[in-house]
């Protein structure tokens, strides 16, 4: 599923809000949610990724959030799909040096 658009929430506290520290939710063409990345801190329980219906919940270090943000403002297309028990975050193929 193609990205379009996505919103940001971090949460407060010693423990964060359902063992997440912050989440990042992905939108597509139609408005629709297609996913949810959530970061944990280090210590913070972990729970498997998993596919609820059409939405995706894709769990990940709280210290790869700036790389995901990253992902998301610069580059296009961004992909997300889930195959073998995970979640995926992609592009699509790129020349090399194209300056971003």
């Amino acid at each position: 599923m193609e990205v379009k658009s996505y919103h940001v929430l971090f949460y407060g506290g010693p423990e964060g809000y359902q063992t997440n520290r912050a989440q990042i939710a992905l939108y597509g063409n139609d408005g629709k949610t297609n996913a949810f990345l959530r970061f944990n801190d280090a210590g913070m329980e972990y729970e498997n990724d998993y596919q609820r219906g059409d939405i995706i919940y894709m769990h990940m270090p709280s210290a790869m959030f700036e790389n995901i943000l990253d992902v998301l403002r610069n580059e296009k297309p961004v992909y997300i799909y889930f195959a073998q028990g995970r979640g995926f975050l992609s592009t699509s193929k790129e020349p090399i040096g194209e300056g971003e």
